[in-house]
């Protein structure tokens, strides 16, 4: 009888947690949305580790230099935080800049792979499991570019930890990472003039209404868009924000 009792209260706080998840939104959902980053980064970091030391070797094989690049970056409440890649660059290739596109010269060709199937921010996982960094966030960026192209309301992007994915990352992905910057201008003074505003409006919008659903759409959709622009199709998506308008 207790053994049953024991069992229909966990049951019943199953039931009642799953849609309770499913309705807590921004402040409400952040320790939900904590554990769920612990669980899922975990169990990816132990299942995708003979990916991550494959794509080491490769790296070592193909060009001198470390195999992870660690990036400086601004993350939750404005603290500097190390964002750690697989390296797809040559050595010092921040000296000419720390915005990259599409068909960069100083991309390695392991570097190349890596980039178009994403396997370059895999070492983030464990960015995750430290808690600098979540699964779905704000992608942190370098803080020369905070200080110079932030307005006051883009601070509502520092509430949490930044992520692997966010509607901001993935409208860039689509439309503007292949995009060239025209004579004369910098990759990175091009990359704040056309594409950051674009971003960071749609990462607003995730911040503004963060909940579980959420975060599971745009989970799902970031495996569909890595794998149709890796097999040359461009999916008509926009963020919820523009759909919005």
């Amino acid at each position: 009888m207790e053994w049953n009792r024991t069992a229909a209260i966990v049951a019943g706080t199953v039931i009642l947690a799953i849609p309770l998840t499913f309705i807590l939104r921004r402040e409400a959902y952040d320790p939900v949305k904590r554990i769920i980053d612990l669980a899922f980064s975990g169990l990816a970091a132990l299942l995708l580790s003979p990916i991550i030391l494959a794509a080491s070797l490769a790296i070592k094989l193909d060009s001198k230099g470390p195999v992870f690049y660690p990036a400086d970056r601004v993350g939750a409440k404005g603290r500097r935080i190390k964002v750690w890649k697989l390296r797809t660059m040559v050595t010092d290739a921040d000296r000419d800049g720390r915005i990259t596109r599409g068909n960069d010269v100083r991309i390695t060709r392991v570097g190349r792979v890596l980039r178009a199937t994403k396997i370059d921010e895999l070492p983030q996982l464990f960015n995750i499991i430290l808690g600098t960094m979540s699964i779905v966030g704000p992608r942190p960026e370098s803080a020369n570019l905070v200080e110079r192209h932030y307005a006051q309301k883009d601070a509502e992007l520092f509430e949490i930890a930044p992520g692997l994915t966010c509607p901001g990352t993935l409208y860039y992905y689509i439309y503007d990472e292949d995009n060239q910057a025209p004579p004369g201008v910098s990759a990175e003074d091009y990359y704040a003039e056309v594409s950051l505003r674009t971003k960071l409006a749609a990462d607003l919008h995730y911040v503004r209404h963060r909940c579980l659903a959420y975060d599971i759409k745009l989970i799902v959709l970031t495996a569909v868009l890595i794998v149709s622009k890796w097999l040359g199709r461009r999916p008509q998506w926009l963020p919820d924000n523009m759909r919005d308008r």
